[in-house]
């Protein structure tokens, strides 16, 4: 049993090839976090990858070996999503706080998924909840669970709102529709469109106005059409057609945009629905004065979620879903097994009762450690930069002669279009920007008046390190024939 080819143990052993695997691997962790800023990088190509081959071996290629092969290889072929000048889709910027305890929590092999075995943790995960739950005016009782991002969040949040629908048809004695179905605006994220896929429901898709917006008046004229299709003589026209939600949006991921809360509030409180919003972008804003107002409605909701990965400032990957009675998602998700029976005490908070999960990492701690450290006027302050400088650089591309802003940013997206291109010159720009190493920004495509579906381009600011400068110097590589 000596020899290692029989020895089971052999890769628990701190011996001293782990202990200089382990030197090795906090440096290149400190390096990392202390490079201002950091390299942009890009993909390679599977075949350039291919040709590094094989890594998983039967008798490995030793630590030192694969840590090498990351830092010169792998690494170098993911782009740094903490780029200062990585302004595509929605962008992480993780404290340096939140980075060391992510590698903290890593080491201390947490099971995050019940109060027995996690309780300080679950604590202070519990922490940093509240005050998400504070910040929206949710009321004392309120709670929930970090996820792994919005689309979890998202999916969790219709579930418990559909369990909560059953149990009120069940009771009333009538029999249940033959589908379910959630409103959704036409902007709302593509995760709902996913969600209603895994659950076998029908989405009701709801106009929004001409500024992206969904509105009371579009949510009504949708319900009374669904309801139409149901039975007249139910009192709940909106329930007759098998509707148990509404799924509101703060800050839609393509333009920012929030939707009008306090009128899908009142919607959803006239016809007894479940109003959830998908805030998991736009919601971290609620920390800035100078937008809280356009979140009105929002304390109002059952549900809600935001992704502190996005805009908040945490590693991947960390979303929170806070429940307004989170015993309506205890009842939904709650398992139960023999085993688990143990778990079940009433005066214990088990953040996998809260989600579709049973097995989770305590990914909310790097969020929790950060807010501890720095204190939540540090975040206020980060957000409040970003709107800013999102201001800023909109007024830039309004006295642009040769670019388009294509709406004012509610939030920290801003949409525009350099005249006469079309969609392959955006591509085409976007490719060369990332090969010169100069920026990271995709083109999307928006509704428009006058030219329907349309390709523009599109900034996300949400690195507090984003400087004016660096996004002029993105926008001065629309006036020439490539990057500089």
């Amino acid at each position: 049993m000596t020899d290692r080819h029989h020895d089971g143990a052999r890769m628990h052993r701190f011996d001293p090839a782990m202990e200089r695997v382990a030197h090795h691997i906090v440096l290149y962790a400190l390096d990392r976090i202390r490079l201002d800023p950091p390299p942009l990088d890009h993909p390679r190509r599977p075949a350039e990858l291919d040709a590094l081959g094989a890594t998983v071996t039967a008798d490995g290629i030793g630590g030192m070996e694969a840590l090498a092969l990351f830092c010169d290889h792998l690494a170098p072929a993911t782009i740094s999503q903490d780029h200062p000048r990585n302004v595509a889709f929605v962008p992480c910027a993780p404290t340096e706080a939140a980075v060391l305890f992510d590698l903290v929590v890593g080491a201390s092999s947490i099971f995050g998924g019940s109060w027995m075995e996690g309780a300080g943790a679950v604590w202070a995960e519990n922490q940093a909840l509240r005050w998400l739950a504070d910040l929206a005016g949710f009321p004392v009782g309120a709670g929930g669970v970090f996820v792994s991002g919005g689309t979890a969040g998202n999916l969790s949040a219709l579930v418990a709102a559909r369990a909560r629908a059953m149990a009120t048809w069940d009771t009333s004695g009538r029999a249940r529709p033959s589908r379910w179905v959630v409103a959704a605006s036409d902007g709302a994220h593509s995760s709902i469109a996913a969600a209603a896929r895994v659950m076998d429901i029908d989405v009701l898709r709801v106009s929004t106005d001409d500024t992206g917006h969904m509105r009371a008046d579009g949510l009504r004229a949708a319900l009374l059409d669904a309801a139409s299709n149901g039975t007249r003589a139910a009192p709940n026209r909106a329930a007759a057609a098998g509707l148990f939600a509404i799924v509101a949006t703060a800050g839609t991921t393509n333009a920012g945009t929030i939707d009008d809360l306090t009128g899908a509030a009142d919607v959803a409180e006239e016809h007894g629905l479940w109003l959830h919003v998908d805030g998991a972008y736009g919601a971290a804003a609620l920390v800035a004065p100078s937008v809280r107002k356009r979140f009105r409605g929002i304390e109002r909701a059952d549900s809600f979620v935001v992704d502190p990965h996005k805009w908040l400032f945490a590693p991947y990957d960390c979303a929170a879903l806070v429940y307004r009675e989170p015993s309506l998602g205890a009842e939904a998700h709650t398992q139960h097994a023999g085993y688990l029976e143990v778990l079940h005490d009433p005066g214990e908070w088990n953040p996998s009762d809260y989600a579709f999960h049973l097995t989770r990492r305590a990914r909310g701690l790097p969020f929790w450690f950060s807010l501890a450290t720095h204190g939540t006027d540090a975040y206020r302050d980060a957000v409040e930069l970003s709107l800013s400088l999102t201001r800023d650089i909109a007024d830039v591309i309004r006295a642009d002669s040769e670019l388009d802003l294509v709406q004012d940013p509610e939030l920290s997206v801003v949409l525009f279009r350099r005249r006469g291109w079309t969609e392959p010159d955006y591509h085409e720009w976007s490719d060369r920007l990332l090969a010169a190493q100069h920026g990271f920004c995709v083109p999307t495509t928006v509704a428009t008046r006058a030219a329907g579906r349309e390709t523009v381009l599109r900034f996300c600011v949400t690195h507090p390190r984003t400087t004016l400068d660096d996004l002029r110097a993105i926008l001065e590589t629309l006036h020439v024939n490539a990057p500089t």
